[in-house]
């Protein structure tokens, strides 16, 4: 499976990761001394955030303040990782054992055909939702409210957060906050044919999400405020509306119809083989 397209899908979607996660990682820095206390930015569990718990983040040394804003947001997003590390693993390995069933129903190309082209349609329904033409993604992200609701008094335990632990225990509970773009790269984990691969992939997605997160937690506000800006949410779902249209292009050369070819395959979501 080629990993470069589920990498490029998490660094275009992480304007989205900004609003929904991006508050809580602004909150773990410190690193300005004259900031006001922070607070703590929480899902409702309706994908809106809201303040619940203060952050009482005292002013240190601006060079010692920034490197503890570093391990913080570093911890934060590992614990981030692991959890979506977990979640590849377990839809890579389930659907594994579905494959093998639908093996030996003589089901397995029709299936993996279906999966493959399933996952690309997300992709565009990502895309169109990322450019804020179409809102229906919201529906998808409403069905983890449930285990949401659940965790989110065990977050709520660990502000302030004062320390790498608690960032690190936060980032792998955060990282079961109900996502669209989340749920999306957890069906291309579902195609990847095993838990090893699923979690490998649900990896190369966090790593795209990484750069615009980690510098949304060092830098404040004023990342948040670029990201915000609809000509820049449109651009990046543009790119990820054209891998899912890639992906459907790519799926009709499967069925036979002659339109896609090799280079294509660089930019596309690869077919699951079994074995």
């Amino acid at each position: 499976m080629h990993l470069l397209p589920i990498f490029l899908v998490g660094l275009m979607g992480s304007v989205h990761c900004i609003g929904m996660c991006g508050g809580i990682v602004g909150a773990l820095s410190s690193a300005a001394p004259a900031r006001a206390p922070a607070a703590a930015l929480m899902p409702d569990g309706s994908g809106h955030l809201r303040r619940v718990i203060p952050l009482h983040l005292a002013g240190t040394v601006p060079a010692a303040a920034f490197m503890q804003d570093m391990v913080r947001v570093l911890s934060y997003n590992l614990g981030r990782l692991s959890s979506y590390a977990l979640a590849g693993a377990l839809a890579g390995g389930i659907a594994a054992g579905l494959l093998r069933g639908a093996d030996v129903l003589g089901w397995l190309a029709p299936a993996q055909t279906l999966a493959y082209v399933m996952t690309n349609i997300v992709l565009v329904l990502l895309g169109l939702y990322l450019t804020q033409w179409w809102s229906g993604m919201t529906r998808l992200e409403q069905l983890g409210s449930g285990l949401w609701a659940r965790i989110r008094p065990h977050a709520s335990r660990l502000v302030p957060v004062d320390t790498p632990a608690k960032a690190l225990l936060l980032g792998s509970l955060w990282g079961w906050l109900p996502c669209g773009m989340v749920y999306s790269a957890l069906l291309t984990a579902l195609m990847a044919g095993s838990a090893a691969r699923g979690a490998l992939t649900m990896l190369a997605f966090g790593a795209g999400t990484l750069p615009v997160l980690l510098a949304a937690g060092l830098s404040g506000a004023r990342l948040r405020q670029l990201a915000a800006r609809p000509a820049l949410r449109r651009a990046a779902g543009v790119v990820v509306l054209a891998f899912g249209i890639l992906g459907l292009l790519r799926a009709a050369e499967i069925g036979g119809m002659g339109i896609a070819r090799g280079w294509i395959d660089v930019f596309c979501i690869s077919p699951v083989h079994g074995g």
